[in-house]
């Protein structure tokens, strides 16, 4: 069976759902074969393989760090040229996408973004895709070279189907011209104690409705319950009462839960852009006219104020 290669996207050998995500969509098409770049890969190897990763190629070096994407690019074509893979997968994540797309021109592939499924096929692997915000679905595949593939958070399960794993060392040359611009300073960024945004099984946003930021404490007493991240709308954000960070939409994150619970937002296509796969969709909202309820599961025509404390209190009582 043919290899998939699959960008690994972790934390110091911690890795995130998405690539988990990611080899049980790789099964499908051939054998995963995870890529990790940077330290930790002793340590991720045991969870890659756990979920598929027949084996794991590893490098570490100090230009993964000190410069932007591309020696990670460096990176994945000696993976490429070693494996000869019959696809690539990345997360859909700013990076993943910066990544997929440098080498999909290096290699003289196509590439598709924001895959939503995965599919064996006759002629190579076919994507899924919900295009125009999200008001068509289509399948797509590429009819040039080895398929790129970046793939949105929550478009899988993950599922458990343990492989060897074995931890290979990866040889890689980091080019000149991949060190054109280096990374001066870091601040880290203030823990919530939420989970991602993108990442989140659940997912509460606040809009236009929250009447300011000094209310959106009431939106974020909710997710909390829920365990959930918290987002909001366009028309938020610009108002400086959520922070951009947590923008959900077609300028925003697009995210894909399994819950997506929208409070006070009206539901303008900006917005339905990034959430509109999301699995269900719940919108309290006391205009009950306003376009989210278009697309809704289960609507609530009725005052947030008086509608999400009295939800937050109830999953509160039902938790125990």
């Amino acid at each position: 069976m043919a290899e998939v290669l699959v960008y690994v996207d972790h934390v110091d050998g911690a890795v995130r759902k998405p690539t988990l995500e990611l080899l049980t969509l790789a099964r499908r098409i051939g054998e995963p074969v995870a890529v990790h770049l940077g330290p930790g890969a002793d340590t991720a190897a045991t969870t890659l393989a756990e979920h598929g990763a027949v084996k794991v190629l590893a490098a570490d070096a100090p230009e993964f760090t000190e410069y932007l994407v591309a020696p990670k690019v460096d990176a994945l074509q000696a993976a490429y040229e070693a494996v000869s893979p019959a696809a690539v997968l990345l997360p859909s994540s700013a990076e993943g996408k910066e990544i997929g797309a440098r080498l999909a021109v290096r290699i003289g592939s196509g590439i598709i973004t924001d895959a939503v499924d995965l599919e064996a096929g006759d002629e190579g692997p076919v994507a899924t895709q919900s295009v125009f915000a999200a008001s068509y679905t289509t399948k797509s595949r590429i009819t040039k070279g080895t398929p790129v593939i970046t793939v949105k958070p929550n478009s899988a399960a993950p599922e458990a189907a343990p492989a060897a794993g074995t931890v290979e060392q990866l040889a890689v040359t980091v080019a000149d011209s991949s060190k054109g611009t280096k990374v001066v300073s870091r601040t880290p960024r203030e823990s919530t104690g939420r989970p991602d945004l993108t990442e989140a099984a659940i997912v509460v946003s606040g809009g236009r409705g929250v009447n300011g930021a000094e209310n959106f404490p009431v939106i974020e007493a909710l997710a909390d319950s829920l365990g959930a991240a918290v987002g909001a709308s366009r028309a938020a954000v610009d108002a400086g009462w959520y922070p951009h960070t947590n923008q959900v939409g077609q300028t925003g994150k697009s995210v894909s839960p399994q819950l997506y619970i929208a409070a006070g937002i009206s539901g303008a296509i900006q917005h339905r852009a990034g959430m509109q796969t999301s699995k269900t969709i719940v919108a309290i909202n006391k205009d009950a006219e306003a376009p989210i309820f278009d697309l809704v599961d289960y609507g609530v025509v009725g005052d947030l104020f008086e509608v999400v404390p009295a939800l937050t209190d109830e999953v509160k009582a039902r938790k125990g």
